[in-house]
């Protein structure tokens, strides 16, 4: 008994560690975008801004 709790334990330690991964991942894949798309829209703004100028 006391081998099936340990390997249990065990197992249920690596499934949250690797959540812990997939969420950090998760939240930088969406920062790393939010940061792209944002220097987008400054450069799309800034060539919609030369284009009125002319």
């Amino acid at each position: 008994m006391i081998t099936f709790v340990n390997t249990f334990l065990t197992y249920l330690i690596l499934v949250i560690a690797n959540a812990a991964v997939i969420v950090v991942a998760v939240l930088c894949g969406k920062k790393l975008r939010e940061m792209k798309d944002a220097k987008a829209t400054a450069e799309e703004g800034a060539v919609s801004a030369g284009e009125k100028e002319n």
